[in-house]
Protein backbone atom coordinates (compact mmCIF):
# COMPACT_ATOMS: atom_id res chain seq x y z
CA UNK A 1 0.00 0.00 0.00
CA UNK A 2 1.65 3.26 -0.80
CA UNK A 3 1.99 6.15 1.87
CA UNK A 4 -0.63 8.31 0.81
CA UNK A 5 -3.20 5.95 0.62
CA UNK A 6 -5.68 5.29 3.59
CA UNK A 7 -6.42 2.24 5.21
CA UNK A 8 -10.01 1.55 4.78
CA UNK A 9 -10.28 -1.04 7.26
CA UNK A 10 -8.92 1.38 10.03
CA UNK A 11 -11.59 3.48 8.88
CA UNK A 12 -12.54 5.37 12.11
CA UNK A 13 -16.51 6.48 12.64
CA UNK A 14 -17.15 10.03 13.24
CA UNK A 15 -18.32 11.28 16.38
CA UNK A 16 -21.31 13.59 16.15
CA UNK A 17 -23.01 15.38 18.83
CA UNK A 18 -26.57 16.42 19.32
CA UNK A 19 -26.92 20.16 19.84
CA UNK A 20 -29.97 21.78 21.06
CA UNK A 21 -30.72 25.56 20.33
CA UNK A 22 -32.84 26.40 23.13
CA UNK A 23 -30.31 28.66 24.69
CA UNK A 24 -31.58 32.14 23.50
CA UNK A 25 -35.32 34.33 24.36
CA UNK A 26 -37.84 33.32 22.04
CA UNK A 27 -41.64 35.16 21.24
CA UNK A 28 -43.02 31.73 21.53
CA UNK A 29 -41.17 30.81 24.93
CA UNK A 30 -42.20 34.70 26.62
CA UNK A 31 -45.27 33.62 25.64
CA UNK A 32 -45.64 30.03 27.09
CA UNK A 33 -43.22 30.60 30.18
CA UNK A 34 -42.73 33.96 30.77
CA UNK A 35 -40.41 37.25 29.58
CA UNK A 36 -37.05 36.16 29.15
CA UNK A 37 -36.86 32.00 29.25
CA UNK A 38 -34.76 30.04 28.26
CA UNK A 39 -33.03 26.61 28.61
CA UNK A 40 -31.04 27.75 31.64
CA UNK A 41 -34.33 28.99 33.79
CA UNK A 42 -34.69 25.17 34.36
CA UNK A 43 -31.48 24.55 34.88
CA UNK A 44 -30.64 26.73 37.53
CA UNK A 45 -33.59 26.04 39.60
CA UNK A 46 -32.77 22.33 39.99
CA UNK A 47 -32.30 20.82 43.69
CA UNK A 48 -31.08 17.28 44.85
CA UNK A 49 -33.55 14.92 45.00
CA UNK A 50 -31.42 12.24 47.41
CA UNK A 51 -28.04 12.52 48.77
CA UNK A 52 -24.99 12.88 46.77
CA UNK A 53 -27.29 13.54 43.94
CA UNK A 54 -26.07 15.60 41.38
CA UNK A 55 -27.82 18.57 41.05
CA UNK A 56 -27.95 21.24 39.40
CA UNK A 57 -25.74 20.89 36.30
CA UNK A 58 -23.75 24.44 36.10
CA UNK A 59 -21.64 25.81 32.99
CA UNK A 60 -18.17 26.82 33.80
CA UNK A 61 -16.01 28.09 30.63
CA UNK A 62 -18.97 29.18 28.35
CA UNK A 63 -21.35 30.68 31.44
CA UNK A 64 -25.00 31.28 30.86
CA UNK A 65 -24.44 31.25 27.38
CA UNK A 66 -26.98 32.84 24.39
CA UNK A 67 -26.68 31.04 21.43
CA UNK A 68 -27.80 34.11 19.47
CA UNK A 69 -24.08 35.62 20.22
CA UNK A 70 -21.44 34.61 17.24
CA UNK A 71 -18.76 34.38 19.87
CA UNK A 72 -20.40 32.14 21.78
CA UNK A 73 -21.15 29.49 18.44
CA UNK A 74 -17.50 30.40 17.41
CA UNK A 75 -15.88 28.98 21.08
CA UNK A 76 -18.73 25.91 21.07
CA UNK A 77 -16.84 25.09 17.87
CA UNK A 78 -13.26 25.44 19.03
CA UNK A 79 -14.17 23.49 22.13
CA UNK A 80 -15.62 20.55 20.21
CA UNK A 81 -13.16 20.30 17.35
CA UNK A 82 -10.20 20.37 19.95
CA UNK A 83 -11.67 17.00 22.07
CA UNK A 84 -12.35 14.92 18.93
CA UNK A 85 -16.10 16.08 17.93
CA UNK A 86 -16.44 15.69 14.01
CA UNK A 87 -19.29 17.41 13.94
CA UNK A 88 -22.94 18.76 15.41
CA UNK A 89 -26.65 17.33 14.62
CA UNK A 90 -28.97 20.18 15.34
CA UNK A 91 -32.57 19.47 16.21
CA UNK A 92 -34.95 21.46 13.38
CA UNK A 93 -38.09 22.59 14.98
CA UNK A 94 -40.80 22.55 12.12
CA UNK A 95 -44.55 23.17 12.74
CA UNK A 96 -46.14 23.13 9.31
CA UNK A 97 -44.36 26.08 7.89
CA UNK A 98 -43.86 27.54 11.40
CA UNK A 99 -40.27 27.34 12.92
CA UNK A 100 -38.95 27.74 16.20
CA UNK A 101 -35.43 28.18 17.78
CA UNK A 102 -34.23 29.03 14.41
CA UNK A 103 -32.29 31.92 14.70
CA UNK A 104 -28.62 30.12 16.13
CA UNK A 105 -29.18 27.76 13.53
CA UNK A 106 -29.83 30.48 10.52
CA UNK A 107 -26.83 32.53 11.84
CA UNK A 108 -24.71 29.53 11.79
CA UNK A 109 -25.79 29.04 8.10
CA UNK A 110 -25.24 32.74 7.07
CA UNK A 111 -21.77 31.90 8.98
CA UNK A 112 -19.09 30.75 6.69
CA UNK A 113 -16.59 31.19 9.60
CA UNK A 114 -18.83 28.90 11.43
CA UNK A 115 -16.77 26.00 10.71
CA UNK A 116 -17.68 22.57 11.50
CA UNK A 117 -19.80 20.41 9.76
CA UNK A 118 -23.57 19.62 10.75
CA UNK A 119 -27.00 17.72 9.90
CA UNK A 120 -30.08 18.09 11.22
CA UNK A 121 -32.65 15.96 12.98
CA UNK A 122 -36.47 16.90 12.25
CA UNK A 123 -38.19 16.97 16.12
CA UNK A 124 -41.18 16.23 14.88
CA UNK A 125 -43.33 16.23 18.45
CA UNK A 126 -45.88 18.13 20.07
CA UNK A 127 -44.52 20.80 22.60
CA UNK A 128 -46.60 21.00 25.31
CA UNK A 129 -46.90 22.14 29.23
CA UNK A 130 -45.17 18.27 29.72
CA UNK A 131 -42.70 20.04 32.52
CA UNK A 132 -45.52 21.09 34.67
CA UNK A 133 -46.75 18.20 34.71
CA UNK A 134 -49.64 18.72 32.13
CA UNK A 135 -48.86 16.72 28.61
CA UNK A 136 -52.49 17.12 27.65
CA UNK A 137 -51.97 21.15 26.81
CA UNK A 138 -50.55 21.20 23.76
CA UNK A 139 -48.65 24.54 22.48
CA UNK A 140 -47.99 24.16 19.52
CA UNK A 141 -48.49 20.48 17.69
CA UNK A 142 -47.54 18.62 14.41
CA UNK A 143 -50.27 18.61 12.22
CA UNK A 144 -49.12 17.13 9.02
CA UNK A 145 -51.42 19.36 6.58
CA UNK A 146 -51.97 18.50 3.09
CA UNK A 147 -48.60 19.68 1.15
CA UNK A 148 -46.49 19.71 4.20
CA UNK A 149 -44.00 16.76 3.11
CA UNK A 150 -43.03 18.93 0.20
CA UNK A 151 -43.11 22.08 2.33
CA UNK A 152 -40.72 20.72 4.85
CA UNK A 153 -38.43 19.19 2.42
CA UNK A 154 -38.36 22.54 0.69
CA UNK A 155 -37.14 24.45 4.14
CA UNK A 156 -34.05 21.67 4.07
CA UNK A 157 -33.03 22.33 0.96
CA UNK A 158 -30.55 25.45 1.88
CA UNK A 159 -29.00 23.33 4.74
CA UNK A 160 -28.34 20.57 2.07
CA UNK A 161 -26.34 22.61 -0.24
CA UNK A 162 -23.85 23.83 2.26
CA UNK A 163 -20.59 22.51 1.64
CA UNK A 164 -20.52 21.72 5.74
CA UNK A 165 -23.64 19.52 5.96
CA UNK A 166 -22.73 15.78 6.81
CA UNK A 167 -23.19 13.51 3.90
CA UNK A 168 -22.78 9.43 4.06
CA UNK A 169 -21.80 8.24 0.82
CA UNK A 170 -22.40 11.26 -0.76
CA UNK A 171 -25.84 11.67 0.77
CA UNK A 172 -26.94 14.29 2.84
CA UNK A 173 -28.13 12.99 6.29
CA UNK A 174 -31.30 13.69 7.64
CA UNK A 175 -32.99 12.08 11.08
CA UNK A 176 -36.66 12.10 12.02
CA UNK A 177 -36.78 12.15 15.27
CA UNK A 178 -40.28 10.39 16.24
CA UNK A 179 -41.17 8.35 11.91
CA UNK A 180 -44.44 6.62 13.51
CA UNK A 181 -45.94 9.84 14.08
CA UNK A 182 -45.89 10.67 10.45
CA UNK A 183 -49.35 9.50 9.12
CA UNK A 184 -47.84 7.91 6.15
CA UNK A 185 -44.21 7.92 6.88
CA UNK A 186 -43.22 5.86 3.42
CA UNK A 187 -45.20 8.59 1.67
CA UNK A 188 -43.30 11.13 3.08
CA UNK A 189 -40.02 9.83 2.64
CA UNK A 190 -40.96 9.28 -0.82
CA UNK A 191 -42.07 12.71 -1.72
CA UNK A 192 -38.77 14.47 -0.11
CA UNK A 193 -36.27 12.16 -1.85
CA UNK A 194 -38.23 12.93 -4.98
CA UNK A 195 -37.66 16.70 -4.48
CA UNK A 196 -33.92 16.61 -3.85
CA UNK A 197 -33.47 14.53 -6.91
CA UNK A 198 -35.71 17.14 -9.00
CA UNK A 199 -33.89 20.08 -7.37
CA UNK A 200 -30.15 18.49 -7.88
CA UNK A 201 -29.53 17.54 -4.53
CA UNK A 202 -29.55 14.03 -5.63
CA UNK A 203 -29.91 11.27 -3.39
CA UNK A 204 -30.55 11.66 0.02
CA UNK A 205 -30.01 9.31 3.66
CA UNK A 206 -32.67 9.25 5.95
CA UNK A 207 -32.41 7.41 9.42
CA UNK A 208 -34.79 7.43 12.17
CA UNK A 209 -34.63 7.73 15.45
CA UNK A 210 -34.99 4.61 17.31
CA UNK A 211 -37.51 6.06 19.97
CA UNK A 212 -40.29 5.65 22.16
CA UNK A 213 -40.69 1.86 21.14
CA UNK A 214 -39.57 2.22 17.74
CA UNK A 215 -36.75 -0.28 16.61
CA UNK A 216 -37.50 -0.97 12.90
CA UNK A 217 -36.72 1.55 11.08
CA UNK A 218 -37.24 -0.07 7.92
CA UNK A 219 -41.04 -0.06 8.10
CA UNK A 220 -40.98 3.60 7.22
CA UNK A 221 -38.66 3.43 4.18
CA UNK A 222 -35.68 4.99 6.24
CA UNK A 223 -32.55 3.57 5.14
CA UNK A 224 -31.02 3.51 9.06
CA UNK A 225 -31.69 3.75 12.14
CA UNK A 226 -29.98 6.14 14.84
CA UNK A 227 -30.14 5.10 18.99
CA UNK A 228 -31.28 7.56 21.15
CA UNK A 229 -31.05 6.19 24.41
CA UNK A 230 -32.09 6.44 26.88
CA UNK A 231 -34.88 6.06 24.94
CA UNK A 232 -36.08 1.88 24.51
CA UNK A 233 -34.06 1.06 27.50
CA UNK A 234 -34.69 -2.53 29.31
CA UNK A 235 -33.29 -1.84 32.59
CA UNK A 236 -35.22 -2.73 35.98
CA UNK A 237 -35.38 0.70 37.73
CA UNK A 238 -32.34 0.72 41.22
CA UNK A 239 -34.94 3.86 42.74
CA UNK A 240 -34.33 1.11 46.12
CA UNK A 241 -31.18 2.26 46.23
CA UNK A 242 -31.25 5.64 48.00
CA UNK A 243 -33.16 7.56 50.17
CA UNK A 244 -35.47 10.03 48.44
CA UNK A 245 -35.75 13.59 50.09
CA UNK A 246 -39.51 13.65 48.73
CA UNK A 247 -42.22 10.90 46.88
CA UNK A 248 -40.15 10.35 43.73
CA UNK A 249 -42.36 8.72 41.05
CA UNK A 250 -39.82 8.85 38.09
CA UNK A 251 -37.04 6.22 37.60
CA UNK A 252 -33.23 5.81 38.69
CA UNK A 253 -31.16 3.53 36.36
CA UNK A 254 -27.28 2.83 37.07
CA UNK A 255 -24.80 4.07 34.19
CA UNK A 256 -22.86 0.61 33.82
CA UNK A 257 -26.00 -1.24 33.36
CA UNK A 258 -27.50 1.23 31.31
CA UNK A 259 -24.31 1.54 28.61
CA UNK A 260 -23.46 -2.69 28.79
CA UNK A 261 -27.13 -2.99 27.70
CA UNK A 262 -26.98 -0.54 25.06
CA UNK A 263 -23.02 -2.41 24.04
CA UNK A 264 -24.89 -5.93 23.73
CA UNK A 265 -27.27 -4.97 21.23
CA UNK A 266 -26.48 -6.08 17.75
CA UNK A 267 -28.46 -5.26 14.67
CA UNK A 268 -27.88 -8.27 12.19
CA UNK A 269 -28.64 -7.47 8.57
CA UNK A 270 -29.58 -3.95 9.41
CA UNK A 271 -27.93 -0.83 9.42
CA UNK A 272 -27.93 1.48 13.11
CA UNK A 273 -25.52 3.32 14.35
CA UNK A 274 -24.83 3.63 18.04
CA UNK A 275 -25.28 6.56 20.58
CA UNK A 276 -23.62 7.12 23.87
CA UNK A 277 -24.60 9.86 26.36
CA UNK A 278 -21.88 11.09 28.87
CA UNK A 279 -24.93 11.54 31.53
CA UNK A 280 -28.19 11.91 32.10
CA UNK A 281 -30.80 13.53 34.38
CA UNK A 282 -33.83 15.35 33.15
CA UNK A 283 -34.46 16.48 37.47
CA UNK A 284 -34.57 20.30 35.30
CA UNK A 285 -37.40 19.29 33.20
CA UNK A 286 -39.74 16.86 35.12
CA UNK A 287 -38.66 17.24 38.90
CA UNK A 288 -40.16 13.90 40.83
CA UNK A 289 -40.53 12.07 37.46
CA UNK A 290 -37.47 12.17 36.49
CA UNK A 291 -35.23 9.59 34.27
CA UNK A 292 -31.81 9.79 36.71
CA UNK A 293 -28.83 7.65 35.78
CA UNK A 294 -26.68 7.80 38.33
CA UNK A 295 -22.68 7.56 38.46
CA UNK A 296 -22.50 9.34 34.51
CA UNK A 297 -18.91 9.79 35.07
CA UNK A 298 -16.28 10.76 32.90
CA UNK A 299 -14.44 7.66 33.32
CA UNK A 300 -17.74 5.56 32.55
CA UNK A 301 -18.67 7.82 29.60
CA UNK A 302 -15.18 7.02 28.13
CA UNK A 303 -15.71 3.41 28.39
CA UNK A 304 -19.18 3.35 26.78
CA UNK A 305 -17.56 5.68 23.70
CA UNK A 306 -14.38 3.76 23.37
CA UNK A 307 -16.13 0.15 23.20
CA UNK A 308 -19.20 1.77 20.90
CA UNK A 309 -16.05 3.03 18.55
CA UNK A 310 -14.56 -0.17 18.18
CA UNK A 311 -18.17 -2.11 17.73
CA UNK A 312 -18.92 0.32 15.13
CA UNK A 313 -15.54 0.16 13.48
CA UNK A 314 -16.04 -3.94 13.52
CA UNK A 315 -19.62 -3.60 11.77
CA UNK A 316 -18.80 -0.81 9.38
CA UNK A 317 -15.36 -1.94 8.38
CA UNK A 318 -13.75 -0.20 5.55
CA UNK A 319 -17.10 1.94 5.43
CA UNK A 320 -18.30 5.42 6.48
CA UNK A 321 -19.80 5.45 9.82
CA UNK A 322 -20.99 7.54 13.05
CA UNK A 323 -21.15 7.33 16.04
CA UNK A 324 -23.80 10.02 17.85
CA UNK A 325 -23.64 11.56 21.30
CA UNK A 326 -26.47 12.78 23.09
CA UNK A 327 -25.74 15.36 23.44
CA UNK A 328 -23.12 18.23 23.01
CA UNK A 329 -25.61 20.89 25.30
CA UNK A 330 -28.52 19.33 26.93
CA UNK A 331 -28.31 20.76 30.20
CA UNK A 332 -31.75 20.69 31.33
CA UNK A 333 -31.37 16.58 30.68
CA UNK A 334 -27.80 16.62 32.96
CA UNK A 335 -26.47 15.46 29.23
CA UNK A 336 -23.96 17.72 28.04
CA UNK A 337 -20.01 17.28 26.81
CA UNK A 338 -19.97 21.08 27.67
CA UNK A 339 -18.00 22.00 30.87
CA UNK A 340 -19.70 22.03 33.73
CA UNK A 341 -18.89 22.71 37.16
CA UNK A 342 -18.32 19.61 39.12
CA UNK A 343 -16.38 18.19 35.77
CA UNK A 344 -14.82 20.73 34.26
CA UNK A 345 -13.80 19.39 30.79
CA UNK A 346 -13.68 16.00 32.01
CA UNK A 347 -15.82 15.00 29.44
CA UNK A 348 -14.35 16.26 26.61
CA UNK A 349 -11.13 15.40 27.56
CA UNK A 350 -12.80 11.27 27.59
CA UNK A 351 -14.02 11.97 24.54
CA UNK A 352 -10.95 12.87 22.71
CA UNK A 353 -9.41 9.73 24.81
CA UNK A 354 -11.90 7.46 23.74
CA UNK A 355 -11.36 8.43 20.27
CA UNK A 356 -7.95 7.29 20.67
CA UNK A 357 -9.24 3.98 21.52
CA UNK A 358 -7.98 4.39 25.24
CA UNK A 359 -10.11 3.05 28.12
CA UNK A 360 -10.50 3.48 31.76
CA UNK A 361 -10.20 0.52 34.04
CA UNK A 362 -13.97 -0.68 34.76
CA UNK A 363 -16.55 0.87 35.32
CA UNK A 364 -16.36 3.86 38.39
CA UNK A 365 -18.63 4.64 41.30
CA UNK A 366 -19.35 8.24 41.07
CA UNK A 367 -20.66 8.67 44.56
CA UNK A 368 -24.40 8.84 43.68
CA UNK A 369 -25.71 5.45 44.48
CA UNK A 370 -23.54 2.46 44.73
CA UNK A 371 -22.98 0.27 42.20
CA UNK A 372 -24.62 -2.90 41.89
CA UNK A 373 -22.75 -5.83 41.67
CA UNK A 374 -23.73 -8.44 38.90
CA UNK A 375 -21.71 -11.06 39.97
CA UNK A 376 -23.37 -13.32 42.57
CA UNK A 377 -21.69 -13.29 46.60
CA UNK A 378 -21.55 -15.15 49.26
CA UNK A 379 -24.17 -13.93 52.63
CA UNK A 380 -21.72 -12.82 54.37
CA UNK A 381 -20.31 -10.72 51.36
CA UNK A 382 -23.77 -8.90 51.05
CA UNK A 383 -23.68 -8.35 55.04
CA UNK A 384 -20.51 -6.96 54.85
CA UNK A 385 -21.77 -4.71 51.81
CA UNK A 386 -24.62 -3.51 53.88
CA UNK A 387 -23.06 -2.37 57.14
CA UNK A 388 -20.18 -0.61 54.58
CA UNK A 389 -22.97 1.13 52.88
CA UNK A 390 -25.01 2.26 55.70
CA UNK A 391 -21.61 3.45 57.21
CA UNK A 392 -20.87 5.77 55.22
CA UNK A 393 -24.27 7.00 54.49
CA UNK A 394 -24.30 7.72 58.29
CA UNK A 395 -20.92 9.30 58.23
CA UNK A 396 -22.29 11.38 55.42
CA UNK A 397 -25.04 12.44 57.58
CA UNK A 398 -23.17 13.15 60.47
CA UNK A 399 -20.77 15.39 57.93
CA UNK A 400 -23.81 17.64 57.15
CA UNK A 401 -25.03 17.68 60.75
CA UNK A 402 -21.53 19.11 61.97
CA UNK A 403 -21.22 21.64 59.01
CA UNK A 404 -24.74 22.45 60.27
CA UNK A 405 -24.31 22.62 63.87
CA UNK A 406 -20.27 23.18 64.51
CA UNK A 407 -20.88 22.96 68.22
CA UNK A 408 -21.66 19.04 68.01
CA UNK A 409 -17.54 18.70 67.60
CA UNK A 410 -17.02 19.35 70.75
CA UNK A 411 -19.50 16.76 72.37
CA UNK A 412 -18.00 13.64 73.92
CA UNK A 413 -20.36 11.82 71.64
CA UNK A 414 -18.60 13.79 68.84
CA UNK A 415 -14.95 12.03 70.01
CA UNK A 416 -16.12 8.69 70.53
CA UNK A 417 -17.80 8.64 66.84
CA UNK A 418 -14.52 9.88 65.35
CA UNK A 419 -11.96 6.98 67.25
CA UNK A 420 -14.65 4.84 65.76
CA UNK A 421 -14.81 5.74 62.35
CA UNK A 422 -10.46 5.88 62.37
CA UNK A 423 -10.29 2.37 64.06
CA UNK A 424 -12.83 0.81 61.59
CA UNK A 425 -11.06 2.75 58.54
CA UNK A 426 -7.79 1.74 59.69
Amino acid sequence: MMDNEVDRTELKPKLIAFFLTQFHPTAENDRWWGKGFTEWTNVTKTIPLFDGHYQPHLPTDLGFYDLRLRETRHEQIRLARDYGIDGFCYHYYWFSGTRLLNEPLDAMLADPDSDMPFCLCWANENWTRRWDAAEHEVLIAQQYLPGDDLEFIRSLIPFFCDPRYITLHGKPFLIVYRPQHLPNAKQSVKVWREHCRQVGIGEIHVAAALTHGNEDYLQFGCDSGVEFPPHNHRMVPANEYVEWHAPFAGTLLEYRTVAQSYLEREYPERTVFRTVFPSWDNTARTGSRALIVADGTPSNYQNWLAESIVRTMKRFSGRESFVFINAWNEWAEGCHLEPDRRYQRGFLEATLRAKKGEYQTGWMDGGEVLSLDPYPQSFWEDIAGVCQKHLWRTIRRGSLLLKRYPWMKRSIFFRVAKKMVHAIAG
